[in-house]
């Protein structure tokens, strides 16, 4: 690498510093929309995915993320995170992977990954789901304006102008690595701007009502391509408490899956 393109490498900002093996802090471009001292759980769905291509770089395969499905624990701190990856079902055309994410000892997410083999389907291949309009067909939105946290202000949004509440599309995209230093793959950048979905097609303003996610689950029938992640999304809010955000994955070429949120919803204190 040459000095010039080395030097600017170096000032390339991102979401993680490697910190050891299976550790990473993470920068302020991490922090949470909810709480100044978490993490948004966006970016840390996307290490997950970064972990789980380093533990099977190991060994040869033609094994593609076809599902996973993260359980969110409790409060992620914005603090130095451990991340361990292992094999629960092993397989040459199915696996299954469970991946762990720890803080100061105690377990904050859970990850459970399936793989499948990857064939040649393209003469079959298809979906009834239309494609979004291109980002640069629509006006760039200042998502930090309605929402806070590094995590968003470090976002390019181009959004749908909702047409009522709980229903938009947008898209996303970051100049920001996901771990200094490492090439990280157009899969686990594309999942690190899946969790935004909670937050482009709100029901009730969040400063009045907040509306946490408390798990991600997302399906693909395609393997996703860089740079922008597609959000076509709905938001419904339940009468006793709880509530759905789900969403229809997009990459340039059109739909590639499907993720879903479940909520819960409170009012907040002083509302």
């Amino acid at each position: 690498m040459t000095p010039g393109v080395a030097a600017r490498e170096s000032c390339r900002e991102s979401y993680y510093e490697r910190t050891g093996a299976c550790s990473y802090k993470p920068t302020a471009h991490a922090g949470g929309a909810w709480n100044a001292d978490e993490q948004h759980f966006a970016p840390l769905a996307g290490l997950v995915v970064h972990a789980v291509e380093r533990h099977l770089a190991a060994r040869p395969g033609r094994l593609v993320l076809a599902r996973i499905s993260y359980d969110i624990l409790g409060r992620i701190a914005l603090d130095e995170c451990e991340i361990t990856v292992e094999t629960v079902r092993p397989g040459r055309t199915i696996e299954l992977l469970e991946a762990t994410v720890t803080i100061a000892g105690r377990p904050v997410v859970r990850a459970r990954a399936w793989l499948l083999a990857s064939l040649d389907t393209s003469a079959v291949a298809d979906s009834p789901h239309e494609r979004l309009p291109a980002p640069e067909e629509l006006t760039a939105w200042a998502m930090d304006e309605q929402w806070s946290g590094g995590y968003v202000s470090s976002l390019d949004v181009r959004r749908v102008p909702p047409a009522r509440k709980g229903r938009t599309a947008a898209w996303m995209s970051s100049p920001h690595d996901l771990v200094a230093g490492e090439p990280s793959s157009a899969l686990a950048s594309y999942i690190a701007r899946v969790d935004t979905a909670n937050g482009i097609a709100v029901q009730q303003d969040p400063t009045a009502w907040m509306f946490p996610n408390l798990d991600l689950t997302i399906h693909l029938h395609r393997q996703p391509e860089g740079p922008w992640t597609g959000l076509d999304t709905t938001v419904s809010f339940g009468p006793s408490g709880q509530g759905l955000t789900s969403t229809v994955l997009h990459d340039l070429r059109g739909p590639v899956g499907h993720a879903e949120q479940i909520l819960t919803v409170r009012p907040l204190a002083g509302g």
